[in-house]
């Protein structure tokens, strides 16, 4: 299988490729990187619709590319990668929505440690619309600790990790803890380690969903091929 990644940053992709390593090492992956638009995403001078556009751009040169799904690693474009997904043949995942499936699987009290402020918000608008669409009352509480995301983005993963796990007792009392991005996963060992509740990662919990969604249509195509030429057989005869 083809899985190409869409990354708006740089530090989105050492830990998905992690994650594939750990978790689906036969997938090949492909990497199509804008590493302006996270920078962008904070200009106001730079019109939403021209981000959604590139959004857009990556997604259509995904397909070029003969992916059997596609996968963005940036958390703050959620909207926009919808309306990708919504024209698309294939599987467009959204980095969050794996992830934000499976905390619903340990209960209504959802907690978050995010380090991307812009992507917090409509992180927030995509767990409550998961919510309502599932007829639950969970309720997602959120930590941003954006000296993490600056920690990480000089090289300092070792202060980057330490801030997370500052922040996990704060959460303690909630069902499951989510790591926002898929660059807080460099914490995930840690946070496990040191978190009262479980913990959860976008990462790893997107490519379990991929490698499990891809297998189904792998095995419904396959029964559908078998079943067409054992029509055309018994049609002969």
């Amino acid at each position: 299988m083809r899985i190409v990644l869409v990354h708006a940053v740089n530090i989105a992709m050492a830990p998905i490729h992690s994650a594939f390593a750990r978790q689906w090492p036969e997938a090949e992956l492909v990497n199509l990187l804008d590493d302006a638009l996270g920078r962008d995403r904070d200009n106001q001078d730079i019109p939403q619709q021209a981000l959604d556009e590139r959004i857009a751009s990556l997604g259509r040169h995904a397909l070029s590319c003969g992916a059997d799904a596609v996968l963005y690693t940036c958390s703050a474009f959620g909207p926009a990668i919808e309306q990708v997904a919504s024209q698309s043949r294939i599987p467009v995942y959204k980095p969050n929505e794996a992830m934000f499936e499976a905390a619903l699987e340990y209960g209504d009290r959802i907690g978050m440690i995010g380090t991307f402020s812009p992507a917090m918000q409509s992180m927030h608008a995509e767990f409550e619309a998961l919510s309502r669409a599932r007829n639950r009352g969970a309720s997602l509480e959120i930590r941003c600790l954006p000296e993490a995301n600056q920690a990480l983005r000089e090289g300092d993963e070792v202060k980057h990790n330490h801030l997370i796990c500052d922040a996990l007792p704060s959460l303690a009392h909630c069902d499951v803890i989510l790591l926002a991005h898929f660059s807080t996963a460099t914490a995930l060992d840690n946070a496990r380690r040191d978190s009262a509740c479980p913990v959860l990662s976008s990462p790893e919990a997107a490519v379990i969903a991929l490698r499990r969604v891809l297998t189904q249509l792998g095995s419904e195509s396959s029964a559908r091929e078998n079943s067409l030429e054992f029509s055309s057989l018994s049609n002969t005869h």
